[in-house]
């Protein structure tokens, strides 16, 4: 039982603690996303619509939530990789 334990605790990767450089690669891989999301989404402007879609480039709440949900993950990622070669 004792093995389980530290095997579990020996498998999870240390996390980075905030910074704003942090948060500066999350900004830039949600920019990324939305950008690529922009250009290869089939129909972006589907209903509903955001408040000002403008703002996003004319791109509706469903589109807008998967590109920043892409992002996020890309964030993530990037946030995991950098800080594992020290960058963070």
């Amino acid at each position: 039982m004792t093995y389980l334990t530290l095997l579990a605790a020996a498998t999870v990767p240390a996390t980075v603690e905030w910074s704003p450089k942090v948060a500066i690669v999350m900004v830039i891989c949600n920019v990324l996303a939305i950008a690529f999301g922009k250009l290869t989404i089939k129909m972006p402007s589907e209903k509903p619509a955001l408040p000002a879609p403008s703002f996003f480039g004319g791109m509706g709440l469903p589109a807008l939530l998967g590109t920043t949900s892409f992002g996020h993950l890309l964030g993530a990622g990037a946030i995991l990789g950098l800080a594992r070669l020290g960058a963070l």
